[in-house]
Formats: structure tokens, C-alpha cells, sequence
């Protein structure tokens, strides 16, 4: 093997996506007064049947503290997935790290490590080191940091059919620093459902 081959190898990282779901106009969730239920209640077997995929996937999932409570909360703690859609037990099921300062371990989940740290030198040790893709789900502030350290490799942003001016909550990139977004990929899912997948740049 070339030593420029060796260099380029021992010089790759693992890929980055930050995966999250919103409403046009950029909401990743809705309050109490909101009524639309799971996913906005748009959820359809298309979108279901292309989670499933890109999940089975061997990948390594990266969550910050907050999305890690929201999953116990929703999913159960422990290693148990019974019960769980298809969907949800294969995310549970994923080796995954819990990037956090204030949560104690051992976790309570199937195959999860919890490393406490600063997210950006985190993951930029985790894409150095993993021997698997990277992707990350919901964990807003979390991944606001690291597209601005240019750790984030793909966006993929899923647009269900709603506009939540009234009751949405968490805007996905509320203070967010400006981007140039290459378009990488694009399907609609069950003729009303948008995926985007783009590759972030920092601008200026």
C-alpha cells in the first residue's frame, strides 16, 4: 500500500448526519395547545418504511442529554423492546453515545455509553475514532454546535405537511449560525412528506 493511500485512510472520519423532523415553517415540536399528535399525525407507511431503513443500517447513534430523557421518557428505560414499533425498538436497540454534564451513569438502556465532555471535542474524538457512521436525532442545541465547528458531515431535515405559527415550539435552528446548504438529496414520502438531505457550510 502507497504511503498516500495509508495517509488518506488513516485520515478519514467517520460521517456525521444530523437527522431531525419539522413543520414548514421550522418548528421541531408543538406546546400544549397544540393537537396534532406523533409526527404531526402525517406519518405514513412510505415515511415509516424509510426510517426503518436508514436505521437498520449499521450506524452509532449520538444523542445529547435532553433527547436521551425525551427517549426513556417515550421508549421505557431498560433493555426491553416488546411493545416498541419496528422503528423505535431498532433505535433503541443501536449502540449509542449520550453526550452529557449532568446525567450519572451506568444508563439504563440497552448499549449506550455516556461520556461527559464538551459535545464538539466529543464527537470530533467519536468521528476520529468510530468505526461505524455517525447520526444524530433531534438534539437541537447540541447539533447547532457542532455544524458550527464543522462537525456536521449531511442535514437531513424531514418536513411534515403542518405550519405551527401558533403552537410551535423549538425552532431547529433558532440561533443557529448562517449556513450554504448543498442540496444532496430529495423524496417525498407518502405524497405530502419531505426529506432534504443537504451538506452544511459555514458562510463567510
Amino acid at each position: 500500500m502507497s504511503s498516500t493511500v495509508l495517509t488518506g485512510l488513516l485520515s478519514m472520519t467517520a460521517e456525521y448526519t444530523f437527522d431531525v423532523f419539522c413543520s414548514l415553517d421550522g418548528f421541531g415540536s408543538y406546546g400544549e395547545d397544540g393537537d396534532w399528535g406523533g409526527y404531526w399525525g402525517k406519518h405514513g407507511p412510505e415515511f415509516l418504511a424509510r426510517r426503518l431503513a436508514q436505521y437498520e443500517e449499521d450506524q452509532r447513534l449520538v444523542l445529547g442529554a435532553n433527547t436521551f430523557r425525551d427517549f426513556v421518557e417515550y421508549l421505557g428505560a431498560g433493555t426491553e423492546v416488546s411493545g416498541l414499533d419496528p422503528v423505535n425498538a431498532r433505535m433503541k436497540s443501536m449502540p449509542t453515545t449520550v453526550v452529557s454534564t449532568t446525567l450519572d451513569g451506568p444508563l439504563d438502556w440497552p448499549d449506550a455509553d455516556l461520556v461527559s465532555g464538551d459535545a464538539v471535542d466529543v464527537v470530533a474524538r467519536l468521528k476520529e475514532e468510530s468505526e461505524l457512521p455517525l447520526r444524530s436525532h433531534g438534539s437541537l442545541s447540541m447539533n447547532r454546535s457542532l455544524m458550527a465547528a464543522g462537525l456536521v458531515d449531511r442535514v437531513q431535515v424531514t418536513i411534515f405537511p403542518v405550519i405551527t405559527g401558533r403552537t410551535g415550539t423549538d425552532p431547529i435552528f433558532g440561533g443557529a449560525a448562517d449556513f450554504d446548504l448543498e442540496l444532496l438529496g430529495s423524496r417525498t414520502l407518502d405524497s405530502h412528506t419531505q426529506e432534504l438531505v443537504y451538506r452544511p457550510t459555514l458562510h463567510g
